[in-house]
């Protein structure tokens, strides 16, 4: 393997050939630190919404496309709705809505994460969602059940109802106190997948003992290991399956970047009727606050009503 340098906020493309298999090994620190604090999220669910946005990012990349990999759960629980989006080149953004009353009386099991899709979620579904941004590629959708105690079961569902091939997923978050006593957020996360039958490579029965192989050397890796900013990518790799050999490439970098913009959100003001632009506005002044990233957008009342003024003509 090759040496890279310690980083995080990157998704490292590698591949393991004996086995037939390829993956992504996902590692997010301060993006993903900046984005949960923003919002000031109780600790589960910014926990549960940092899982979402290692899973986007590990199956984003893994995509040979330009353009929109998005996540959004809906459930009947204290959380109501999740939503995660991989943008390419590289951007994140998420947003959760909750219930805080509901969850003062939730009652967490040993060390806080475990279960925390049906206790915070409830029943619903979860959607994958791949909105290409060439002509080329069709939109695509997924829907699966959230069923199962975490994100990364709800995803076994939805591999196992689209992908063609084998794949698997572990994700990992945690809030930790660095040297200098802070507290931040990181995630980190593993997605194997089975290469296509090669006529001259392994015989099915040895791609089924190899994959068989590879799920449980996945299964051993922790989530200590994988939020520990000591512990290089490479070394992850290294420990999880040095055994067979890992060939690794190219990084991406993954920023916490947000869509909205001043332009755009006027624009969406616009396309709303005189009256209901009235009704937003405040001592003439319409404040718009993006859910994603918590922007706040101030616009003179009169500016957007000929905005829309000039649309309707």
């Amino acid at each position: 393997m090759s040496t890279l340098p310690l980083r995080d906020d990157l998704s490292l493309p590698f591949q393991v050939e004996q086995c037939d298999v390829r993956g992504r090994i996902v590692r997010l620190g301060p993006a993903l630190d900046s984005l949960l604090a923003r919002h000031r999220y109780p600790e589960p669910v910014a926990h549960l919404l940092a899982e979402a946005l290692v899973l986007v990012a590990t199956m984003g990349t893994a995509l040979k496309f330009e353009g929109v990999f998005s996540l959004q759960a809906k459930g009947d629980g204290p959380v109501s709705a999740l939503v995660a989006d991989y943008r390419t080149p590289g951007h994140l953004r998420a947003y959760a809505n909750f219930d805080a009353e509901r969850l003062e009386g939730l009652e967490l099991g040993p060390g806080g994460t475990t279960g925390l899709v049906p206790l915070l979620l409830g029943k619903g579904y979860l959607a994958f969602t791949i909105d290409p941004r060439s002509e080329d590629f069709e939109r695509y959708q997924g829907i699966v059940d959230l069923s199962g105690a975490s994100l990364a079961d709800a995803a076994h569902a939805y591999f196992a109802q689209s992908e063609q091939l084998n794949a698997r997923v572990v994700l990992a978050a945690a809030h930790r106190r660095g040297s200098d006593g802070r507290r931040a957020w990181r995630g980190g996360g593993v997605l194997l997948q089975q290469l296509p039958l090669d006529p001259g490579g392994l015989t099915q029965e040895e791609r089924a003992a190899a994959w068989e192989k590879m799920q449980v050397l996945l299964g051993t890796a922790t989530a200590a290991e994988l939020t520990d900013a000591a512990l290089g990518q490479n070394e992850i790799l290294y420990r999880l399956f040095h055994e067979d050999g890992v060939r690794v490439f190219e990084t991406a970098p993954l920023l916490d970047q947000c869509t909205c913009t001043p332009d755009r959100v006027k624009g969406i003001l616009s396309t709303f009727s005189t009256d209901e632009i009235e009704a937003m506005a405040v001592d003439g002044t319409i404040t718009v606050t993006c859910q994603f990233c918590s922007e706040s957008y101030r616009f003179p009342a009169e500016v957007v009503r000929r905005a829309a003024g000039s649309l309707d003509a």
